[in-house]
């Protein structure tokens, strides 16, 4: 029987919620997500929320306990330095493909790193990590490969999680991520293929270290 537009959407806002809201929260690794409680914030039924924690439990982002419900596993050491090592991958193929074909964003990652330096306190950790978020994305969606930009936005929640432990447990790496993505941006806007490579090594290097410290 075809599933309704309905219930597909119903899926779909209850997946949108525990992936980017719940998975992305540090405070929930090592729990277990209420069904109910999720379905009467998204406003829908069970059902969807069942539904989209199968998805999720697919995609190994969270564990599946039998009579528990789904759990929220903390990011190990193997975790975070997997993460990091495919963004790093993903992140020097396109920055080597637009500036091969001058097509580089760094007009716009300027502009988000800018509002990123605006967000010095506590209280905006969560908007700096999005903001670093949408600053990556801006630059592996400029390399106009579709499986790459879906591949990439697949790790947000995971990548959210991290940098939000590291950030609030680290006094420096507020400033210090403000230096690496400028001198990301820097290379790009120069067109210096090597620079950009370096620099991008560099951040995700020190990121991983800072990351590895938390754990």
């Amino acid at each position: 029987m075809p599933t309704s537009k309905s219930a597909l959407s119903g899926r779909a806002k209850a997946y949108d919620y525990l992936k980017n809201t719940v998975l992305a929260e540090p405070d929930a690794e090592g729990g277990f997500i209420s069904e109910q409680e999720i379905a009467e914030r998204v406003g829908v039924s069970r059902t969807p929320v069942r539904e989209a924690l199968l998805q999720l439990a697919a995609e190994e982002l969270v564990q599946l306990v039998p009579n528990r419900g789904a759990y929220i596993a903390p990011l190990t050491g193997r975790d975070l330095r997997d993460l990091v090592e495919l963004r790093n991958l993903l992140e020097r193929f396109a920055a080597e493909r637009v500036l091969a074909a001058g097509t580089a964003p760094w007009p716009a990652m300027q502009k988000i790193l800018e509002q990123q330096e605006r967000c010095d306190d506590p209280a905006s950790a969560k908007e700096f990590i999005e903001l670093d978020t949408t600053f990556h994305t801006l630059l592996v969606e400029a390399a106009g490969n579709a499986m790459l930009s879906r591949t990439y936005t697949a790790l947000r929640a995971r990548q959210v999680r991290a940098g939000l432990v590291a950030l609030r447990r680290s006094g420096t790496r507020h400033a210090e991520v403000v230096r690496e993505h400028q001198a990301i941006v820097t290379a790009l806007a120069n067109g210096e293929v090597e620079a950009a490579m370096a620099a991008i090594d560099d951040h995700h290097a020190r990121t991983l270290k800072h990351q590895l410290t938390t754990t």
